[in-house]
């Protein structure tokens, strides 16, 4: 859960705390960064051989250019003591997260979900949002800041103004798709793809049928690997098309982190907003398009399957009804779906499921955290980021105030921590 800011405080106060560390001891957060144009953050450690690999490149790109175009990095140590983090942090020529502060690094570390190492994320120093998570790249690329602070294209940018429509040559333009659509569908597959080419034909069928008649245009961002491969897989689409080998795919793939495929994300025209980067799943739970444009829910049905692809990625908190009667789940919901809503409005990065029948991911929810099914409510914060962590709730009562006083309780550190497993 976002911890909650002054509005007078800085939103690098808000992320790293009041002092960061200089060699030669520590320096206001807010006087050190209040003036930059970008702020780079650094998550390195000594022992990681690509992350002494790296250093002295981002290290000579930032005293030869970036320092002068207004960017200020700090280190997020992963070093295993003080004594290694201090020797690394001698070789930078920046500032660095006190090395103490290991629960401000986890939640550095959580929120701009870290994986790996090293890993150089780049914030606007005005308002503190994210550029990239991927400035490694940015800083290969661009050594000399010719394109700093990288701002990616918007959505309508990375997109493009021409597609193809069908596999003779014939195009169409952006503003037609924005005149006849309401929706845009971008379908990133290829037909080397096994789960792919299972997909396509559930999605053909779905577009036909339903989706297109309410308002759908789909666009597909081919993986493909040569013309013919993409010519014969496109053959088999009724909608429109980026060519093959076009840059717009690796921009695209970049801007919405697509990781895998397929993968099929639903914009808003009107606004260019992200709707789902999920629809996936939901053309295979809802091929008639009953609930479309499938907008996320507040409240997740976790034993259908819903908000589980984001459980990964995010807290969440998990209200355990499968062994209760039909009026005690009614009842569960008709509390939760309002503070949902709360916490969504609020723009709080927590998921809120419950589970009303042993289905889907719910045996193994109770597998994981020693959860024995229950003719009472059972409460459950998940926080598989942590490193798998969980926390319960002692009470079985489901009400407005003891749901509110459970993550009042985990953000004022009050629960025991837990391990999944």
């Amino acid at each position: 859960m976002p911890q909650d800011t002054p509005n007078n405080m800085s939103p690098f106060t808000a992320l790293f705390g009041d002092t960061l560390q200089t060699k030669d001891g520590t320096v206001s957060t807010n006087d050190a960064l209040s003036s930059k144009r970008a702020v780079g953050i650094y998550f390195s450690a000594h022992w990681c051989p690509p992350c002494r690999g790296f250093t002295p490149k981002l290290a000579e790109s930032y005293t030869n250019h970036y320092k002068t175009l207004g960017m200020e990095i700090v280190f997020v140590s992963s070093d295993r003591d003080e004594a290694a983090f201090q020797s690394y942090h001698a070789e930078q020529p920046w500032l660095a997260l006190p090395y103490s502060a290991r629960d401000v690094k986890a939640q550095l570390s959580k929120k701009f979900k870290v994986s790996g190492i090293p890993s150089f994320v780049i914030l606007d120093g005005v308002t503190g949002e994210t550029i990239t998570k991927d400035g490694r790249e940015a800083v290969s690329e661009d050594p000399e800041g010719k394109q700093f602070p990288w701002k990616p294209p918007t959505f309508w940018e990375a997109l493009g103004t021409e597609f193809l429509s069908g596999t003779e040559g014939e195009t169409v333009d952006i503003a037609e798709v924005k005149v006849r659509s309401k929706y845009i569908g971008l379908y990133f597959s290829a037909h080397w793809c096994p789960p792919c080419r299972s997909f396509t034909p559930t999605l053909v069928k779905a577009y036909e049928q339903h989706l297109k008649a309410k308002d759908l245009e789909i666009i597909f961002v081919s993986s493909d690997r040569d013309q013919k491969a993409f010519s014969e897989y496109f053959g088999t689409m009724p909608w429109l098309a980026i060519p093959n080998g076009d840059k717009r795919k690796d921009q695209l793939s970049k801007f919405f982190e697509v990781s895998g495929i397929p993968s099929f994300v639903l914009i808003d025209v009107a606004t260019g907003a992200t709707i789902t980067d999920n629809a996936r799943s939901n053309v295979s739970s809802d091929p008639e398009g009953k609930d479309f444009p499938w907008h996320p829910k507040a409240l997740n049905n976790v034993s259908s399957g819903e908000g589980i692809d984001k459980v990964n990625e995010e807290m969440a908190i998990c209200v355990l009804l499968d062994g209760c009667s039909e009026t005690a789940v009614k009842a569960a919901v008709e509390v939760l779906e309002p503070l949902a809503e709360a916490s969504k409005a609020k723009g709080d990065e927590l998921l809120w499921l419950y589970a009303p029948k042993t289905e889907g991911p719910v045996e193994q929810i109770r597998k994981l955290t020693k959860l024995t099914s229950s003719d009472k409510p059972q409460m459950v914060l998940l926080d598989i980021p942590d490193e798998g962590g969980f926390y319960t709730s002692q009470t079985s009562e489901i009400s407005a105030e003891t749901v509110t006083a459970f993550l009042a309780a985990y953000k004022a550190k009050e629960l025991e921590r837990q391990q999944l497993g």
